[in-house]
């Protein structure tokens, strides 16, 4: 019996060389501290605190095709999919997430950190933008007392390298020693996390910080995608 996303107790995470159906959670980017130096210095010369309002990023959020650290392929098919499906969430701006990734399928309100207000793909790479979503509170006096503060904090002033990845459900079966995620695959949204598992995403104050981390569609990353690329041929999924 297939499980449902409405029986989350009856999921479980599947992890790295597991399949199976259940709870998929990728750590697809980083947010890079040094976009924000110059702020950073400003803030730093002035004695004043100021941050941008709204305080929007760009980001690269996951890969098509593309072999991440948990050894898992998401093809581009079924990424498209979800990602069409996911606008709704971002036109009615609901498409919020949390700090860390929560085991759960649920997005609780008092985790909310940030929220997604543009994704599309460039190439296989989906990129877009997001908010971090900071409180009166932090904006004027830098104190810290939502999820979104202490994100927004950590870049700024911590200047830690965090990232963000993607949370869904779905099926994870393996095809010639490859683990790949069916059509199953239900995206829920993004999270701000610490450990990456899709190599050179990372979130920048413009897309155009991201360009070299963009694959062109025809870019050789390395032998491990040739090979894939030769089993994917093999199966006929290209």
């Amino acid at each position: 019996m297939v499980m449902k996303i409405n029986e989350p107790q009856l999921l479980k995470e599947i992890k790295k060389g597991q399949t199976g159906y259940g709870i998929l959670i990728e750590s697809d980017g980083y947010i890079d501290p040094n976009v924000q130096k110059n702020i950073l210095q400003e803030n730093r010369d002035s004695g004043d605190f100021y941050i941008p309002f709204p305080y929007v990023v760009s980001a690269v959020f996951q890969r098509a095709d593309h072999l991440n650290a948990n050894g898992r392929i998401y093809p581009r098919s079924i990424l498209e999919k979800e990602i069409k499906k996911y606008q709704e969430k971002i036109n009615e701006r609901r498409a919020y997430a949390e700090n860390d990734h929560p085991d759960s399928v649920v997005i609780s309100v008092k985790g909310i950190s940030l929220n997604v207000t543009k994704l599309w793909f460039e190439g296989k790479t989906v990129v877009g933008e997001m908010e971090i979503l900071c409180s009166p509170g932090y904006v004027k006096y830098g104190i810290c007392s939502t999820p979104g503060d202490i994100l927004a904090n950590s870049i700024y002033y911590n200047r830690l390298k965090l990232g963000v990845s993607s949370r869904g459900v779905g099926e994870v079966v393996s095809k010639g020693g490859v683990s790949y995620v069916t059509e199953s695959f239900e995206l829920l949204g993004f999270d701000a996390v610490t450990d990456p598992s899709t190599s050179g995403a990372f979130i920048g104050k413009e897309l155009s910080d991201l360009t070299q981390y963009i694959e062109n569609n025809n870019k050789v990353v390395d032998n491990k995608k040739i090979i894939i690329e030769k089993v994917d041929r093999v199966l006929g999924l290209l």
